[in-house]
């Protein structure tokens, strides 16, 4: 599943914004990219760019300031507790993802690298950009790798760069979606509760 508006209620790179003092424009370019109006690689450049100079204590202030949204974790445990493998797929950065991803005991995990110099950001990403053809790539090669057919996975997100996961994935699932994403996504989910996921699971 996606993390930012999904996995959480939150929008990681709004967060750090807020910190930089620039919280309402990259909020701007956060709701236009989501919707699928600007190409997510050079709008998630754009806005990294403006969180230049803060300081890399920011990523555990903003981690703890995160709420996982409504069933989330209980999901995740119901889905373990079938044997069931959970991976998460983020345009969001590693830096909080992997604090996430410890506290809900994901499986699988990929999300950006921001770079940092001596203990700053330079409002640069490293590496290549979590696009959603990398979701897409991420899912599959998961899939791959455990041996599970296509047909038995499950993709969960909100955003536009979700959509071709959502679509290729056996059950793909718009969670309080935006527009594009819901139109697009073989099922949709309205209200802010993962738990509802496990409804669309059962025969």
């Amino acid at each position: 599943m996606d993390v930012d508006s999904t996995l959480i209620d939150e929008e990681v790179i709004d967060e750090l914004g807020a910190a930089a003092g620039c919280g309402e424009r990259i909020a701007a370019v956060t709701e236009r990219a989501m919707r699928g109006e600007l190409d997510f690689a050079e709008a998630l450049r754009a806005r990294v760019a403006l969180l230049e100079g803060l300081p890399d204590s920011i990523f555990a202030q903003v981690h703890d300031a995160l709420h996982f949204t409504t069933g989330a974790l209980d999901l995740i445990d119901a889905l373990h507790a079938h044997d069931w493998k959970v991976g998460v797929v983020s345009g969001g950065f590693h830096e909080v993802v992997d604090m996430l991803a410890a506290d809900a005991k994901l499986d699988h995990w990929i999300a950006n690298r921001l770079e940092v110099k001596d203990g700053r950001l330079t409002g640069r990403v490293l590496g290549e950009i979590v696009t959603k053809d990398v979701k897409l790539r991420s899912l599959r090669a998961w899939a791959d790798e455990l041996g599970v057919p296509m047909t038995q996975t499950v993709a969960v997100g909100d955003g536009a760069n979700d959509i071709p996961m959502i679509q290729a994935a056996g059950l793909g699932v718009a969670f309080c979606a935006k527009p594009k994403t819901r139109a697009a996504a073989p099922h949709a989910i309205d209200t802010r509760d993962l738990r509802l996921v496990l409804d669309l699971l059962r025969p």
